[in-house]
């Protein structure tokens, strides 16, 4: 049996994650822990975990847990991390993996001295949908991959215009903006697709000025194969341009899908128009988990590792090392 401990009981945890871990086969949550005490016995309350604590150590340090997952802000991923790894518990981390490359590195050289698993919550390496665009591309649907496309456009928060800023625009806590929180996981899920990116020419700006980090990215990408990649990421745009989408463009057709709205994927190539469900799981993070628990229960392998995780740490520091540079 895999018991499991959070070190973060936030938002994230609320759906996406936290029931998963009693959902599993061979997988249980036995404790949590965040540093507000009362937050986190009302989290345990609510969701029937056995024990909380305020301090991670004490969790790290629960004899009961023998598997914990990290859902704080990046800015302290590695510090709790390394803690978990030299406790000799496999670590789980919320992605970003980290709020830099070098601390990702940190990570994994901690791993491969202690001989302990890591793995990341890029989630979308495991969902059915995306799943199905891998098998799409694997079986020649749209021939030879020529380029991809990606697109994000969101408006500013009500609370970014008034100036009460999340921890999510505040590179020292995040590693940058919502280019590092939302991206992530467009990149990431790319990698997972045509392996690690090998060249990135970006632009990056801040147009709107409600905070420091950047809020306008656009950036090229090279893929092995000599496959090519764009992408804009505008957060400062109107609710009516708001966008969310991927395309993928080979010799004979087309593959689009959202990543975050879960619309229907359409491919379109001789034979015709065809649409598919985009299934978004109750818990998104469910068939990861999954995946996970059998890996540590000797049964499979789990496709999103601290290798992968920090190939996408690498790409978002690449975009954005010049604009903090200059800063």
């Amino acid at each position: 049996m895999i018991n499991w401990g959070i070190i973060g009981c936030g938002n994230v945890t609320e759906v996406k994650s936290g029931p998963a871990f009693n959902k599993v086969s061979g997988s249980r949550l036995v404790a949590v822990m965040r540093r507000n005490a009362i937050l986190a016995e009302d989290y345990a309350r609510r969701h029937n975990v056995p024990r909380f604590y305020s301090n991670a150590e004490d969790l790290i340090n629960d004899t009961e847990v023998n598997a914990i997952y990290i859902a704080t802000p990046p800015g302290s991923h590695a510090e709790y991390a390394v803690m978990v790894i030299k406790a000799g518990k496999p670590v789980y981390i919320e992605k970003p993996m980290a709020a830099s490359y070098s601390e990702c590195l940190t990570i994994n050289k901690t791993s491969e001295k202690y001989k302990v698993p890591v793995f990341v919550a890029y989630y979308r390496r495991s969902l059915p949908g995306f799943l199905m665009v891998k098998r799409f591309i694997e079986e020649g649907k749209i021939g030879k991959v020529r380029f991809v496309q990606v697109q994000l456009f969101k408006s500013p928060s009500e609370d970014e215009k008034a100036g009460k800023l999340s921890w999510r625009v505040m590179p020292e806590i995040s590693g940058g903006g919502h280019f590092f929180d939302l991206a992530s996981h467009q990149l990431d899920y790319l990698d997972f697709l045509f392996g690690p990116i090998q060249e990135v020419k970006p632009t990056v700006r801040n147009q709107a000025g409600l905070y420091k980090a950047e809020d306008f990215v656009t950036a090229g990408f090279v893929f092995q194969k000599n496959i090519i990649g764009t992408g804009t990421w505008c957060f400062n745009s109107s609710h009516e341009s708001s966008r969310d989408s991927i395309e993928i463009i080979g010799e004979r057709g087309i593959i689009s899908f959202s990543c975050f709205s879960f619309e229907p994927i359409l491919l379109l190539n001789v034979n015709g128009r065809q649409e598919f469900v985009n299934e978004r799981p109750e818990n998104v993070q469910y068939y990861l988990i999954e995946q996970i628990v059998r890996e540590l229960s000797g049964k499979g392998i789990a496709v999103s590792t601290g290798l992968s995780g920090a190939r996408t740490s690498k790409v978002l520091d690449d975009v954005v090392r010049e604009y903090y540079k200059k800063r």
